[in-house]
């Protein structure tokens, strides 16, 4: 499918991007409804500036999207030449942008999208083995798996590399190292600090009812104010089950406000977050497989022996879309 695409004037006209070029292919896609617009780029000529992410996902203007992906060569930038120095097989590196045009880290939704995008442009074989890709956190290792019945999307598992609580055993023990204001709901509540290769703060609610009320078209209140901003995870823990293979599985229904773009149907770290605050609160006996459910549907966290942590899900490719650049400017 093919269309033109307009957006509100920029600071800078986002064709000035691509010097002579007043076209630009992109794919639309998107993990449990955390939307993305990819570029291939994999000849490194594409300058992504701020206005041009803001133009692409604005979306009543633009395509539309929480963030923009880049498949950028990894010995192009200083993060994907670090990557390659880790990991000789990382040779394609994940540029990813918030939809307000800012630098983030990693996006664990996105990872898998990134995957699913690789493979239709003929970059990977998921029959060959693993993709080894770089990103802002490190090298992120994919997979294809096996979807669960009735899924219509294709799976894919990524090992979403280490994951910590900030606050260190103090904040474990305590279950908390921080304090949440959201709107919509009377009182502060105590948080804990997540990170998998960017910032979480997690808070848990004590019912649907609950989180239903809470106001995330503004940004919740965190103290102590993170240095670097946060994604906030609201949680509301729904118990454990056994699966038919006897594994024990918990469940996480989430809302999050994303740093960078408000509040998204999904979030791949977020998912990962709440299922790690969730389980360090439940104790030593709590799981290490988790669905969580959000907004745009539902993810499997698996807390790995060595320290890592493991995000499955699908990964859907939805449009491929010719951008009229010179109608960005309008």
């Amino acid at each position: 499918m093919t269309s033109p695409a307009t957006s509100r004037a920029t600071t800078t006209a986002p064709g000035a991007e691509l010097p002579g070029t007043t076209r630009l292919a992109v794919t639309k896609g998107h993990g449990t409804q955390n939307d993305f617009v990819l570029v291939d780029d994999r000849a490194g000529a594409l300058d992504l500036t701020p206005a041009l992410v803001r133009a692409l996902a604005d979306r009543r203007a633009g395509i539309g999207g929480d963030g923009v992906i880049r498949v950028a060569p990894g010995n192009s930038l200083p993060e994907g030449a670090a990557a390659l120095a880790d990991e000789p097989a990382a040779r394609w590196f994940m540029d990813y942008r918030n939809g307000d045009g800012s630098v983030a880290e990693m996006c664990g939704n996105g990872v898998r999208v990134f995957a699913a995008y690789l493979e239709r442009l003929g970059a990977w074989d998921p029959a060959a083995g693993e993709l080894a890709l770089g990103t802002r956190a490190g090298v992120r290792r994919v997979r294809r798996v096996d979807a669960p019945d009735g899924a219509a999307a294709a799976w894919y598992a990524v090992d979403m590399g280490p994951w910590a609580l900030p606050g260190g055993p103090e904040a474990a023990a305590a279950g908390q190292d921080a304090e949440v204001l959201v709107a919509g709901i009377e009182i502060a509540r105590p948080a804990l600090t997540v990170d998998v290769g960017n910032p979480h703060t997690v808070l848990a609610l004590a019912d649907d009812a609950e989180l239903a009320r809470a106001d995330l078209t503004r940004a919740p209140a965190v103290t102590p104010v993170p240095p670097f901003g946060t994604n906030v995870e609201l949680v509301v823990p729904l118990g454990e089950d056994t699966a038919p293979d006897g594994t024990l599985v918990g469940r996480v229904r989430m809302r999050v406000h994303e740093r960078g773009v408000g509040e998204t149907r999904s979030c791949g770290t977020g998912a990962c977050a709440a299922a790690l605050a969730v389980r360090a609160w439940a104790g030593p006996q709590a799981p290490d497989v988790w669905v969580v459910d959000v907004p745009g549907g539902s993810v499997q966290v698996r807390v790995l022996p060595d320290g890592h942590v493991e995000l499955a899900g699908p990964a859907v490719l939805v449009a491929e879309v010719d951008v009229d650049l010179a109608a960005l400017v309008a």
